[in-house]
């Protein structure tokens, strides 16, 4: 069952080389290169052949009964499930999309058309005729008397700029700008007067206390504060230094020896009974698709054997000369004998037709009479080819 497979091949690349012609030292063509895997222990050569026979012997039932599912579903999809999806697809479209675009097309449009047509007549056409002749000349109307009275109002608002708000304003502006230089004159003594004060009474004081006080404190703060910080890093740095040690040796190491000793083979080989494990479920679907594929085949030629073939043998051999020998003794005489009853039968109608329609024309000649027939008009024409004679003549001049 193709169970030997990888191994063979693994021993195979393990083996094979390259051959090289010793006179040339170069690849020969017909020796294409090989690609280099990695050799596998005897663990997983072990492993490989008990847990693919076992997966196997697991895996055929699930492959055949999923196979079986899979025909089942085809055949419900073609039989069943897809001539009723088009079924109700055609009755959606007849109960849903048909009526309301029959309604959109024949109802909807007509009437938005017929709305449409109306509106205009009776609202865009007034409003643009009434536009066009009506407001346009009173818009210009208006607009041209508003443009005198502008130019107007903007003359005498000129004048009055001119003329009496240019002089108000520049005397106001000479005005402000003495008051100004009056206050910037009295500001700026009133700011060295204070300069004056704040460095005498304020600065100096500050910068002999922050000379003479304030920085050799500090100086002296910052001292302490860095032997503090010392004292306190060498001890953090000592117990530090212990606890790390401490945990190496009680923690670290023994998780070291446990992941090297115990977890990591552990993990190696189930992560090679695991690789195997989905090698062997590869192979196994495959092989138990082959399987069920053989099974099937089986099974059909056995329906067929069993089935199909009795019933076409039985319909072939039985039931055609059976339907021929009915079709000529039963079926094409009385088809034959029913044309002919249609025959007779249609002719028996249209004498009846016949007799009824002489039966209505005798009727109305007997109530109203011959009707009248149209008489010949002479138009002193000859009928007929005469022969000519002494008192016969074909002018009009000698004609009676």
């Amino acid at each position: 069952m193709d169970l030997e497979k990888p191994a063979r091949e693994g021993s195979e690349t393990q083996g094979s080389e390259t051959r090289v012609d010793p006179r040339k030292r170069v690849p020969e063509p017909s020796a294409p290169p090989v690609r280099e895997t990695a050799p596998e222990g005897c663990l997983a050569v072990a492993i490989r052949i008990p847990v693919r026979i076992v997966v196997l012997v697991l895996v055929v039932p699930v492959r055949m009964v999923w196979d079986a599912l899979v025909v089942a579903g085809r055949f419900l999809n073609d039989v069943l499930l897809r001539p009723l999806g088009r079924a109700l697809l055609w009755v959606g479209r007849a109960v849903f999309v048909w009526p309301f675009v029959g309604l959109w097309r024949y109802v909807v449009v007509p009437v938005a058309k017929a709305l449409g047509w109306l509106g205009n007549v009776l609202l865009v056409v007034p409003v643009v005729w009434l536009y066009r002749y009506v407001l346009t000349p009173v818009g210009h109307a208006i607009a041209w008397v508003a443009t005198g009275v502008a130019r107007g109002v903007g003359a005498a608002l000129g004048w009055v700029y001119s003329y009496l708000l240019t002089p108000v304003g520049r005397a106001v502006m000479w005005v402000l700008k003495g008051i100004g230089a009056v206050l910037a004159a009295i500001g700026v003594g009133a700011y060295t007067v204070v300069a004056w004060l704040a460095r005498y009474l304020v600065v100096v004081p500050a910068v002999w206390l922050y000379t003479w006080v304030l920085a050799p404190v500090g100086r002296a703060t910052v001292w302490c504060g860095k032997g503090l910080v010392w004292l306190v890093s060498t001890v953090v740095t000592g117990i530090g230094t212990a606890l790390y040690w401490i945990a190496r040796i009680l923690l670290v190491l023994p998780a070291l020896a446990l992941w090297r000793w115990v977890l990591a083979p552990v993990g190696w080989v189930l992560a090679v009974i695991g690789r195997e494990v989905l090698d062997a479920l590869g192979h196994a679907w495959r092989i138990a698709g082959h399987i069920s594929l053989a099974v099937g085949r089986f099974l059909a030629t056995l329906f067929r054997w069993i089935f199909v073939e009795p019933v076409r043998w039985v319909y072939r051999s039985v039931l055609t000369p059976v339907g021929h020998v009915v079709r000529d003794t039963v079926l094409r005489p009385a088809a034959e004998a029913a044309r002919s009853v249609g025959r007779a039968t249609r002719q028996v109608l249209a004498s009846a037709r016949e007799s009824v329609r002489q039966a209505r024309a005798d009727f109305r000649r007997m109530l109203f009479g011959e009707p009248a027939r149209p008489q010949p008009v002479d138009l002193g024409e000859p009928s007929g080819r005469e022969a000519r004679t002494l008192g016969s003549s074909t002018t009009a001049l000698t004609k009676d």
